[in-house]
Order: structure tokens, then sequence, then C-alpha cells
């Protein structure tokens, strides 16, 4: 899998026509579509909108579009980002982002203002930038893939809890979840050898920020060349609780509960098939090989 784009192709260029994706039945992807569309044409940038129903229609309408168009902007959240990968690697198209969704995690990796009108400013000013992408059995992902916590969570996180609860709904249903866990056995296969753990959730980030502003370890970065896992093997699920503020500046691996590792690529193996959540959706199952896609695509951002 690689991407079509020229890597040297990082200098502000100003797009002259971009196809704006958006799902007219997400909440605030619709009630902002109209704003953000005006928001580049006042820049002289030409819109074409496309409407999407399913998430498996956004990388069909990106390739469709593609001869017509100079750069894509996502008008969603890191779930629609995700779905867009294949159309943007497969074209080579920038991406720019309008963040609408319940998390926008990839929004805040990219350091865009969290307001989708003021986010088409770096559209506008054409700033790009390189990116990498994480892969999980070859499916690509922005921010994190993961086993185990994050699995249950995205299950019992419906779209109509995020629609009426919005961030909210992830420390309910985090919360809940919590108290049920129970943890599993894996192997851990990396530079380092294999590990045998007990564990509750093992997760691969390629971005910075997950989970509604989590961060995936201290020093991470989205342009690094490099994936970083963690292991969470607490004794019991209270020393997870306990471990919570060190979550939110990605120190948990000060932790001795807390295995992690910085790599290129990673094989998890389980006994038995488990779930891989990847950007909030499952995308396959174990087991599960990570690698990373060096500089990927471009991106709009400060």
């Amino acid at each position: 899998m690689t991407a079509l784009a020229d890597p040297s192709t990082d200098a502000p260029a100003r797009p002259g026509r971009v196809l704006l994706l958006v799902n007219p039945h997400s909440r605030r992807g619709a009630a902002v579509v109209d704003d953000v569309a005006a928001a580049l044409e006042g820049h002289g940038i030409a819109v074409t909108v496309e409407t999407f129903s399913d998430a498996r229609e956004v990388a069909q309408d990106i390739r469709a579009r593609a001869d017509e168009v100079d750069a894509v902007v996502v008008c969603g959240g890191d779930g629609t980002v995700n779905a867009a990968l294949p159309g943007i690697l497969e074209t080579g198209l920038p991406l720019g982002v309008a963040p609408c969704g319940t998390a926008n995690d990839f929004a805040r990796t990219l350091g865009l203002p969290a307001d989708p009108v003021a986010a088409m400013e770096a559209v506008a000013a054409g700033l790009r930038r390189r990116i990498d992408l994480g892969v999980v059995n070859e499916r690509p992902f922005l921010n994190v893939a993961s086993i185990g916590l994050s699995v249950d969570l995205a299950k019992a996180l419906c779209k109509r809890r995020k629609k009426f609860w919005g961030r909210l709904a992830y420390a309910l249903v985090a919360l809940r979840v919590g108290l049920k866990a129970r943890p599993f056995r894996a192997t851990i296969v990396s530079r380092s050898g294999e590990a045998r753990v007990s564990s509750y959730q093992i997760a691969v980030g390629n971005g910075r920020f997950y989970g509604g502003g989590v961060v995936v370890e201290e020093t991470a970065a989205i342009d690094d060349g490099t994936l970083d896992l963690y292991s969470l093997e607490a004794k019991n699920v209270w020393r997870l609780a306990l471990m919570m503020r060190c979550f939110a500046r990605g120190a948990h691996g000060a932790w001795a509960d807390v295995r992690t590792e910085r790599c290129v690529d990673f094989e998890v193996r389980t006994g038995k098939p488990r779930d891989v959540n990847a950007d909030g959706e499952i995308v396959a199952r174990t087991p599960a090989r990570f690698s990373i896609l060096p500089q990927a695509i471009t991106v709009f951002a400060p």
C-alpha cells in the first residue's frame, strides 16, 4: 500500500477545486456544510459538495471525482476521515478536515481549530504537511488501533448515544465498560522478541491523540515515522482508574503496569480471534500486524 502523491509537495499551495464530502444525516456535518463551503468559496475555491449515507461510499466518491478536483475536504469525525484514506492513498489528493465528529482527535493532532469553518483557513492558505499512516492488517488508520477495552467501548458507544451526549458519552460508556473489564492473554511480537502478556488493552498509536483527547505517548507525533505500543497489564481494573491522569498527558509509560515500546512494526496474537478497533471502528481481527507508512499522505494543517 503506497501513496501516489509527491513527498516534496509541502509548499503552500491553495487548491483551485475542492471536493467537500458530508453525511447529510450527521448531526453537526449537515448543520455546518454550507458555512464550510462558503468559507472556501470566499477564497476563490470552487467547491463540489458530495453527500454519502454509508462510510464505504467515501473512498468511492474520491476515486470517482479525482480528475475534477485538486483536494478533498471531509466534513466529519475520525471515522469518516478514516473511511476516506483508501481513496486519498490511491489518488494522492491532499486532504483537509472540517472537524464535525464527537472526539475529533485527528484534527486535534493536526492542531486544527475545533470550529470547522475556522479549520478551512489551513486549506485556503494552502498549508500542506506530510503525515504518516498506521496500518493494521492492510487497513490504514490515523490515530490508534487497539484490542481490548477500546473495542468494548466502540461496541457500546452507539451512534444514538454519541449524537445525544456528545463527548460526555465517551466518559459515561467508558465507566460502564471499565467496571466489567477482564484481561485477555496475548503474545506481542516486536524487535524486542516475543512477550506473553495478560492485558486489558493493547494499543498501537500513529498520531498523538485518541479517545477524546487522551495522549498516545508523551513524545508521539503523526510525522515521526514510528508507532507507539502500550499494553495495560494492571492487576485489576482499579489500578487502571489510578492511571487516568497519566493517560491524559501520555505519561502512563512510567507505571510498572504498562508495557511500552516504540517501533515500526508489531504483531499481536491471541488465543482466539479478537476484534481490532481503529479510529473508532471495528476493522480487523487478530492476529493483527501493525506497520507504518511514513509520509504517506498530504494534509492541510498549520
